[in-house]
């Protein structure tokens, strides 16, 4: 394959992007196969499912054995969404290489086997900001800069550069056709689907199809307008993914396709799922993935779909159920903790479990309620976050998990507050504290947490934390060695501030043991209580690791521990005979 992102720094023209598209198209590979590319758009509404119906259809293309990849663009000026809130933007998600990137990424990789990198996700600022330096070492040789080319050369070349080594690649353009961020990526897929031909391209609009109530009908009109809207431009959807509330009948799909030009087949029913892991076997249902491959002409096998089939019916029909809170700042949007809450499903299908996950606002806790708002649930997770808002009601309710022995993970942010709570509470450290949450770097006192060495003197914000995979060397008789079964890990991270060296020999001697070590720059990656059933923290997200066809070691293990929990509040006199037993049969 033909390295894209080498060809288009050394001649950005028009001319050289063109054949570029042919090299890496329509050219057999040494692989013996023909690259195809997959455009995902949205219409209508924002939030309709273009990265799950994306995600479900690279975990369609993965079971029939296609190699994909899958990219977002982003029509945000941001270069990425790293500095925005969650309740802007929803949870940022990060890569192995350390990108800062669309929740979105996040479905990609739990639906398929994909590791995605820094070039999957793209947005209008990483964009621009490469035309204008490109422009300012004169690459332009003079010229007018202009949208286009120049903007939608830029696009293209990081769609090839995304596509390398990939049979399929699908390509979901962000935001609502119509809007006017949009407008250059929708251009640059014109110009693509021209580039490298019909047969090696399709497009593919998830659409909304509203249900009145008060008619008792679907409605149509809309999905109409949203397809009119791309025309205008030059597209034509092959395929229509039709989100909606109920399912939609052959007449209503007849309709839909004599209005939007394409055939009656190539309607897909959306409706409404369960959980979103049912949505790749509805989309199969529909041939979604037949559809696809004939049109591409890609020539497969069967779809080995085992998998999502157990998860479905262990989601629907539950042995067991277990509720487990999660105590944080940012409960008003799940979607801040998109991938944690998705992560916790997968502890419980692997304990063939329903999770009942309780949210609970951290500012609303106090030593008063603690025991009303945690008293009836059977694990307490405390997730990352930044800043000092809400962190007292958190170690309120690490507290509360520490002295009543309730299965404790604390992620991120989460196991930095254990630290300090522990601190405070155990070690007699009254004044112990994040120097986070202090303006002035160069203040003394007991900050257990305190800033890295060679963040001291970072002042910009976007992307600099330290950010990616690192590995962890594991104690080995520690429970996270037992979780994981490995003496060495690698995890992703996403954060400034580290645990304070200087107090481990006093945690240790108090009962907190430092149980996990990046051993490269000797920092604390996992801690653990000694004398409590289960109580883990983590400098590290687990939760950008875990798939639900490979949930991620600690939260079923977590999520075990709470079972075993809520066995021995519902049934004691049970469970202390089943523990003799087990220490019998040990003996």
């Amino acid at each position: 394959m033909v390295k894209a992102k080498s060809k288009v720094e050394k001649k950005s023209t028009k001319k050289s992007i063109k054949k570029l598209a042919v090299r890496s198209t329509t050219k057999s590979t040494k692989n013996g196969f023909q690259q195809k590319f997959i455009f995902v758009t949205g219409g209508v509404v924002s939030s309709v499912g273009k990265g799950l119906s994306a995600a479900s259809l690279g975990a369609l293309l993965e079971a029939r054995g296609v190699r994909i990849t899958i990219m977002k663009f982003d029509p945000y000026i941001n270069v990425d969404p790293g500095t925005m809130s969650p309740f802007q933007h929803g949870e940022v998600y990060v890569t192995e290489d350390g990108a800062e990137t669309d929740l979105d990424l996040g479905h990609y990789e739990r639906f398929t086997t994909l590791k995605l990198a820094r070039s999957n996700s793209v947005s209008t600022g990483q964009i621009y900001d490469t035309v204008i330096q490109k422009e300012r070492r004169g690459d332009y040789l003079g010229g007018t800069v202009q949208v286009i080319p120049h903007i939608t050369d830029e696009i293209k070349a990081r769609v090839y550069e995304a596509a390398q080594g990939a049979e399929v690649a699908i390509v979901e353009i962000g935001g609502t056709v119509g809007d006017i961020e949009s407008l250059p990526f929708l251009e640059a897929i014109r110009q693509m689907r021209v580039d490298v031909g019909a047969e090696n391209s399709m497009l593919m609009h998830v659409t909304y199809v509203p249900y009145i109530a008060a008619a008792g009908e679907l409605k149509s009109k809309p999905t109409q307008h949203s397809v009119k809207e791309l025309r205008e431009i030059g597209l034509q959807p092959d395929i229509l993914i039709c989100r909606t509330e109920k399912p939609i009948d052959q007449s209503l799909k007849k309709k839909i396709a004599l209005f939007c030009s394409v055939k009656p087949d190539c309607v897909i029913s959306a409706p409404d799922a369960s959980n979103i892991y049912e949505v790749p076997l509805i989309l199969s249902k529909e041939r979604l993935d037949e559809l696809v491959c004939e049109r591409l002409n890609l020539k497969t096998d069967k779809p080995q779909l085992k998998g999502w089939e157990h998860i479905a019916r262990t989601l629907k029909k539950p042995h067991k159920n277990v509720r487990i809170a999660v105590v944080g700042k940012y409960v008003d949007l799940r979607e801040s903790y998109k991938s944690l809450h998705e992560s916790i499903v997968h502890g419980g299908i692997a304990n063939s479990c329903e999770v009942e996950i309780v949210y609970v606002d951290s500012e609303k806790i106090s030593e008063k309620n603690v025991h009303q708002a945690l008293g009836n649930v059977s694990g307490i997770l405390v997730p990352g976050g930044f800043g000092p808002r809400g962190v007292e009601g958190k170690m309120v309710a690490i507290k509360f998990a520490r002295e009543k022995s309730i299965p404790f993970f604390g992620i991120c942010y989460g196991m930095q507050l254990a630290a300090i709570e522990f601190a405070r509470n155990v070690c007699g450290i009254k004044d112990a504290t994040s120097r986070e949450w202090h303006d002035d770097t160069k203040r003394n006192g007991n900050f257990v947490i305190d800033i890295m060495s060679d963040q001291r003197n970072v002042l910009a914000k976007g992307g600099t934390m330290r950010l990616g995979a690192y590995n962890c060397a594991l104690s080995p008789h520690s429970k996270a060695f037992q979780v994981y079964k490995s003496p060495m890990i690698s995890e992703r991270h996403r954060h400034r501030f580290e645990f304070n060296n200087k107090f481990k020999a006093l945690f240790e001697k108090k009962g907190m043991n430092a149980v996990g070590i990046c051993k490269e720059r000797d920092l604390v990656e996992i801690v653990e209580l000694v004398d409590h059933p289960w109580f883990i923290g983590v400098q590290f997200h687990p939760e950008f690791k875990s798939k639900p066809l490979e949930p991620h070691p600690l939260f079923s293990h977590f999520v075990k521990a709470a079972l075993k929990r809520k066995e021995v509040t519902d049934h004691p006199v049970r469970s202390r005979l089943k523990v003799a037993e087990e220490r019998l049969l040990e003996s």
